[in-house]
């Protein structure tokens, strides 16, 4: 029997580390080659693609697309690892804040932004996972870093007790610390503030709808369907443009070799990957321009 391709669009239950779903999808298909496409936190829920067999070599590219998440930021009360799994540092008796001003200050996170990681992230300082420090009880100085809020805006917004808890949806760039942005929000509005609640809604273009369950992905392995179920490789990352080889030197394509501009349509007119395609529509790789005006293989994925 051949070996399962492609991606398949898992949801990710609460307390289950994103590890324990490669794992567990690992046993339910009998495959090892799997790759999950962005960490997910043990209490967060959502959508979490994994990449199948060959489809592992597109892991770097789907990781590099926007993510959507629904995210809920309780106002008065700040935690050392910024959700409440972690001990509160810090309260206040009540907050007055007002709809319109925390419409406001959402609206001022949208475009780049700068962020400091938690202490309680994967981060590497030193070679030291940043969690690592923190559960020594050490703090140590993080460099900040960009990223980019594409859209933010407020779902619900109700109170509980004296504090407000704001649900809200973003449309964030890769390497966007959720938790982080919930603490600069409260920050922003004058109190701390701390994530009581976090989904991811999308990933790579794929929805939380159009995910399965570890459970139905066992029914489906059992019931012989689950490859109607996978997204091809190339289609995981339709986001690069696409281009298809001349009939003659489709087999120097698949063989690796460079090829010239003019056996490649339409034209190729700036850097970067893109998916290479033959006439009849086969996906052959992913390829790019050179400095040199030659096209260069990156990943050939059709055999030769």
């Amino acid at each position: 029997m051949s070996e399962l391709t492609g991606v398949l669009a898992v949801y990710k239950p609460a307390g289950f580390t994103s590890h324990d779903v490669v794992a567990k999808a690992r046993r339910i298909l009998g495959m090892k080659r799997i790759g999950h496409t962005g960490t997910l936190d043990p209490q967060v829920t959502g959508v979490l693609p994994l990449c199948l067999g060959r489809a592992t070599r597109v892991v770097e590219y789907i990781q590099e697309l926007p993510k959507e998440y629904v995210a809920t930021l309780r106002l008065g009360l700040a935690s050392d690892t910024e959700d409440l799994t972690g001990t509160i540092t810090e309260s206040v008796e009540e907050v007055h804040v007002t709809e319109a001003e925390v419409l406001a200050v959402l609206n001022s996170f949208k475009g780049v932004i700068s962020q400091v990681p938690p202490m309680y992230s994967a981060v590497k300082v030193d070679g030291k996972r940043l969690y690592e420090l923190a559960r020594e009880g050490k703090t140590v100085e993080r460099k900040s870093r960009e990223v980019e809020i594409y859209e933010i805006e407020m779902q619900d917004m109700v109170w509980n007790g004296n504090f407000p808890d704001i649900t809200f949806r973003v449309l964030c760039s890769k390497g966007t610390y959720i938790r982080t942005l919930c603490v600069d929000i409260g920050r922003a509005l004058g109190v701390p503030g701390v994530m009581v609640k976090l989904e991811r809604t999308m990933s790579a273009g794929i929805s939380a709808s159009h995910c399965l369950t570890l459970e139905q992905i066992a029914e489906h392995k059992e019931a012989g369907t689950l490859e109607e179920h996978l997204i091809a490789a190339d289609e995981a990352i339709s986001h690069l443009p696409k281009h298809t080889v001349a009939d003659e030197k489709k087999k120097s394509a698949l063989q690796g070799q460079r090829l010239s501009l003019r056996y490649v349509a339409p034209e190729v007119k700036q850097g970067g990957d893109f998916r290479l395609y033959d006439q009849q529509g086969q996906f052959l790789g992913i390829y790019a321009l050179e400095d040199s005006g030659a096209i260069a293989p990156v990943k050939v994925f059709a055999q030769a």
